[in-house]
Parts: C-alpha cells; sequence; structure tokens
C-alpha cells in the first residue's frame, strides 16, 4: 500500500489478500474473503483497485472502505477472470481478462467463459467506456496473463502483457487515444516455461517473473539475465521510497532484494 510504505498482495486459493509491513516485519489478513483476488494495483487517489477471480470483476476499494465495482462485464456477458491491472498516466485502467479463473483449479470457481476471447481491456478514467482488444480467440492456449505499464523510450509508454504458455513477453505502445499500438516486439526467457508478473524499471528495461525467478529484458526485447530466486516467483512491485528495493512474491511467502535502478 504506497500510501502506508506496506504491500498487499494476494493468496488466491485461500481467496485472502494480506498485507506486509516492512517496519514491523508483520504479515496481516488485509480482507477476507477476497473473492479469489490476484493482481492489485493503486490510482492516482491511492485507493486499491483489485481483480476478483471469484465474480469475474474489477473492483476499486473506497476511502471509507466500501467496495465500488468497476468492470464486471463487457458486450451484455460477464467477464472470465480479471487477472491483472495497472492504471495509467490519465487515470484510465488496463487490465486482462483470461479463462482460468473459471476452470475447476485452486485459483478458480469453475464455470462456463462467456467471452470469446483473453481480451485486453482499458476502462476509461473516471470510470469512463470499457474497450476491449482482443488478444487471441482460441480459449485453451496462450493466455495472457498479467501487464505493467514504463517506458520504453523517452517518447512510449508501453502495455506490456506476458503469454504463459509460450514463455514469452510482448510489449505495444500506449497511444494518446487509450489504445495500444503495434507491437514494438516480444521477448523470451532463457528457459522456457511460464511467464508471469512484469514491471518497467526507470529505464525501460521490463523485468518478467518466470521459471527459475525473475528475468530482465532490455527495452529492444534482449534478455539482460535472470535474478535468480529459490522458489516459484508469481509477481513482485517496486519498494522503499526510492523504488530500488523490489518485493517479490512467492508461492510461500514474500522476498526482498535490492535494486541498482529504480522503478
Amino acid at each position: 500500500m504506497e500510501r502506508l510504505g506496506t504491500l498487499v498482495f494476494s493468496d488466491i486459493p485461500a481467496s485472502t489478500l494480506y498485507e506486509f509491513d516492512p517496519a514491523t516485519d508483520r504479515v496481516t489478513c488485509y480482507r477476507k474473503p477476497s473473492n479469489k483476488a490476484n493482481g492489485n494495483t493503486y490510482d492516482h487517489q491511492g485507493r486499491l483497485i483489485t481483480c476478483e477471480h471469484a465474480t469475474s470483476r474489477v473492483v476499486r476499494e473506497e476511502a471509507d472502505g466500501s467496495i465500488t465495482v468497476l468492470a464486471s462485464e463487457y458486450a451484455g456477458a460477464e467477464l472470465n477472470s480479471p487477472n491483472d491491472v495497472v492504471v495509467d498516466k490519465a487515470g484510465g485502467i488496463w487490465f486482462t481478462d483470461p479463462p482460468y479463473g473459471r476452470m475447476d483449479i485452486a485459483v478458480g470457481v469453475e464455470r462456463s467463459f462467456p467471452q470469446p476471447v483473453r481480451g485486453l481491456y482499458r476502462l476509461g478514467p473516471d470510470d469512463g467506456p470499457i474497450t476491449c482488444w482482443p488478444t487471441t480467440s482460441n480459449a485453451r492456449t496462450g493466455y495472457v496473463s498479467l501487464m505493467t505499464r514504463g517506458r520504453c523510450s523517452s517518447t512510449t509508454r508501453p502495455v506490456c502483457t506476458s503469454v504463459a504458455s509460450r514463455s514469452e513477453a510482448t510489449c505495444c505502445p500506449a497511444t494518446k487515444s487509450g489504445s495500444p499500438g503495434a507491437g514494438s516486439g516480444s521477448a523470451r526467457g532463457r528457459r522456457r516455461r511460464r511467464a508471469d508478473g512484469m514491471k518497467v524499471d526507470s529505464e525501460g528495461n521490463v523485468f518478467c517473473c518466470g521459471p527459475g525467478g525473475v528475468h530482465v529484458f532490455s527495452p529492444q526485447g534482449r534478455c539482460l539475465g535472470v535474478v535468480l530466486v529459490p522458489e516459484v516467483v508469481a509477481n513482485f512491485n517496486w519498494g522503499d521510497d526510492d523504488h530500488k528495493n523490489p518485493l517479490h512474491v512467492r508461492h510461500y511467502g514474500a522476498l526482498q532484494l535490492p535494486a541498482l535502478v529504480a522503478g
């Protein structure tokens, strides 16, 4: 939670949000049930925005603790299972919508898939209209899982998505109109398996969770190396006031590592 200097993270199978306070080294329950919440972020007003698998919603926690539903359907049908979310400079909310939150697995609640694609969605600023950009029409392969934003150069602010089954990350510029432009390239890690949570640092390098740890790519898509982690890393965020202390969320806890470049 940026405004308090704490980290809020999801335990999807337990349907719980936890809060880690580095000052006290304590983890406490933040929200339970969380409706199998997955991705979390904050808007420019410091309000927590969360993707819920079990309800297929994107929700916002208001200052008084109440929950506002920001998105739950598209084109008259429920969303599949919003997965990860980020807020752009204009206040638009981008999120991905793969189907596995509707599967009979630990992170899902078995249901049919109402959306025929795993779309990349943007909710306009001030709870504006929702727009979808389909990523693929095949509902069972090539899951689009997570996204982030940052800079690939001084003139672009890309939206990046990871495709788990291909262990691939794709980056495309977000235009001034709030739509993704033509893809600027893709990158594959040094080890084949699952790509997951991503962030972009202040120099435009893409950090992507994957097999063995966190894979680091240059703005041109070249793999610069892998931050080795002894457990599977699902996601992470930049920590501390200088954003040089990323916190990595693992399957069985959180790990903090220093970085030379700010996030």
